[in-house]
């Protein structure tokens, strides 16, 4: 019995358990074909050996909260579970190499597993972040004895969370390298990074060059840290082994995906979910008002694990609701059921920006572009959004006060205006600098004047990449957070547009030098258009009203 699995039970809102007597076996040796031992526990009722077998493969360790939440509260409502730590972590043997031995450490494991005696051929995996992406490494290649997945807030590659837009997202790699570096040696200091960080870390932020951050903070050189600085072309080779979206749809089982959004994989795990539905499979998919890190996405996800796992294993549907997609509508308050993700009933409409920093859904007429300086010596700081940090909807009056923040607001909005999809924005640009970046935020503006975060998104322009027009504009489409959205009535709808959110972002410096090296810092005079041949815009699914 389990102190800690019952309050976790009761927090997590789940069916009563099975039973209380279970067994641990710890520190069972999976040896992998290279030789190497990975370190596993298994849980399983002590009356009920021959049960359907869950895997959770783990780069944060097998014990107190993955034990609890994975091993106990799964064994007491009639699993085996096995939780495993992945190369070189927790006394698994080997060295951490993230994401690139996932896919034979995972196929190894399952090989192992189809020859013990207590294997009665169902086997499902779960688990969230990291956990989840082991998941999609081995999934094709583990299909027929995979039966079932459920998975949160994670995706199938992590290039794309690494660069969006092809800008390089410096807080959440950085805070990661240094949590896994630090997991085992100073516990205590991993659980700061949850309560506001650490000083050192955020001093890290600001060193210079990025490729001397990994020995300010750990006293040595991460191997992977200095990879994902060198590897920062869209195109490079190097992450391709241990990128698993083009398996995405040959996976052929029952998966379902729980996320968040302000989570940091959100628009990739939206991605993977449309590959299974264009190769025919039927996911579900629940979007809440949750970040990453949120401890409320731990428990809806875990219940939505359970009652999934319960449904494909024991052929208990009874616990699975009808619809396959359930969403949050942030601003409403209220979820919302769909067949199938994006509605199709939300269609797209183009806000223009406008002369007088105004955002409308007319043409823009002729004006002059609307300017700002961008100085990465004092960069346009992140506020909320979508981190591993502090993240959510927070009050951006403070930023939108900054000289290098400009702002395109609506007219008060005559009735509730519901947005619920994909979101970009298409800017039409000018910059002295050919390497600069540019960031775009929609936002709900109250009537009391404070405008909240929706989502966001950044686009990095390199020499040439994308081409200027005749005219030395730039077309720029920048691809954002997908969201549900209420804008009720007698608010405003905001853009905010500026070139950076740091440190969510790592500066952008201005030269062409490569991240790992480059410490010239220079000023980029950027110029936004709006006009008849320069028509900007963000495009917002919007519901139509015909339907």
């Amino acid at each position: 019995m389990s102190i800690m699995s019952r309050l976790l039970a009761r927090i997590f809102k789940l069916p009563a358990a099975e039973t209380h007597d279970v067994v641990v076996e710890r520190n069972i040796k999976v040896p992998m074909k290279d030789g190497v031992n990975l370190v596993t526990d298994r849980y399983y009722p002590h009356k009920g050996s021959q049960l359907p077998v869950i895997l959770v493969r783990s780069s944060y360790g097998r014990g107190q909260l993955f034990g609890v939440m994975y091993g106990r509260l799964l064994a007491e409502r009639g699993f085996q579970v096995l939780i495993q730590s992945c190369r070189g972590t927790f006394g698994s043997g080997g060295e951490f190499n993230p994401f690139f031995d996932e896919h034979p450490d995972g196929l190894d494991t399952v090989e192992w597993i189809k020859k013990q005696l207590w294997f009665n051929g169902q086997l499902a995996t779960a688990g969230g972040s990291y956990l989840g992406y082991v998941q999609w490494a081995m999934a094709a290649d583990a299909i027929p004895t995979l039966k079932a997945m459920a998975m949160t807030v994670t995706a199938s590659q992590f290039k794309g969370q690494t660069y969006p837009g092809d800008a390089f997202s410096l807080q959440d790699p950085l805070t990661w390298t240094y949590m896994v570096n630090m997991q085992e040696k100073s516990p205590l200091k991993v659980m700061m990074l949850q309560f506001g960080g650490l000083p050192e870390l955020k001093k890290a932020f600001w060193l210079l060059p990025l490729g001397k951050a990994d020995e300010f903070l750990l006293g040595k050189k991460v191997g992977f840290w200095q990879d994902w600085l060198k590897n920062s072309e869209p195109d490079y080779e190097w992450w391709k082994p241990a990128d698993f979206s083009e398996s995405v749809k040959k996976v052929n089982v029952p998966v379902n995906m729980v996320t968040g959004w302000y989570d940091i994989f959100l628009p990739w795990q939206m991605a993977d979910y449309s590959e299974l539905k264009k190769a025919g499979n039927a996911p579900y998919l629940t979007i809440g008002p949750w970040s990453h890190t949120s401890f409320s996405v731990m428990g809806y996800g875990t219940r939505e694990t359970l009652a999934w796992l319960k449904a494909h294993l024991k052929n208990q549907k009874g616990e699975l609701r009808q619809s396959p997609v359930h969403v949050f509508v942030m601003g409403l308050k209220e979820w919302k059921d769909f067949p199938e993700w994006p509605p199709q009933e939300y269609q797209a409409q183009y806000w223009y920006l406008q002369a007088g920093k105004k955002l409308a859904m007319e043409k823009p007429t002729a004006s002059d572009p609307d300017h700002y300086t961008y100085d990465p010596a004092n960069p346009t700081p992140s506020l909320g959004g979508a981190t591993m940090g502090q993240a959510g909807s927070k009050d951006n009056r403070k930023l939108e006060a900054r000289a290098d923040v400009l702002t395109f607001t609506s007219d008060m909005v005559d009735q509730d205006t519901e947005v619920i999809g994909p979101i970009s924005a298409e800017l039409y640009v000018r910059s002295n600098r050919p390497c600069t970046d540019f960031f775009t935020r929609l936002c709900d503006v109250y009537p009391s004047g404070k405008s909240m975060n929706i989502c966001d998104g950044i686009r990095r322009i390199r020499p040439g990449k994308p081409a200027a027009d005749t005219d030395g504009c730039i077309k720029l489409k920048i691809e954002m957070w997908p969201t549900a959205y209420m804008f009720q009535r007698g608010h405003r709808i905001r853009l905010q547009v500026s070139s950076g959110a740091f440190p969510h972002f790592a500066r952008n410096l201005g030269s062409e030098e490569p991240l790992t090296t480059c410490t010239t810092l220079l000023k980029a005079e950027q110029n936004i258009y709006h006009d008849p041949a320069h028509s900007s815009a963000i495009i917002l699914p919007i519901k139509n009203s015909s339907k």
